[in-house]
């Protein structure tokens, strides 16, 4: 499988992990929304300042884009 495929579902995966539209991981990237829809496609090539970019946006590590490492599920707990 092709590396802009993977990193388009990883991508893909995080954002609707988060209930996050394309427009709002745009937003939070500082990316342009038909970027985000290339790349998760696997039509764009891009650079590492915008994997940057996006890793910063979920939080994560760069790396962690790139592994199939799942992540942690915290359960949130009421207060009362």
């Amino acid at each position: 499988m092709d590396i802009n495929y993977k990193l388009g579902n990883r991508i893909r995966e995080l954002r609707t992990n988060r209930g996050w539209s394309q427009e709002v991981l745009s937003f939070e990237a500082e990316i342009n929304k038909n970027y985000i829809s290339d790349l998760e496609r696997g039509t764009r090539n891009p650079t590492v300042k915008i994997i940057a970019r996006i890793a910063k946006a979920f939080q994560v590590e760069i790396g962690f884009l790139f592994s199939e490492e799942k992540e942690n599920q915290i359960e949130k707990s009421e207060v009362i």
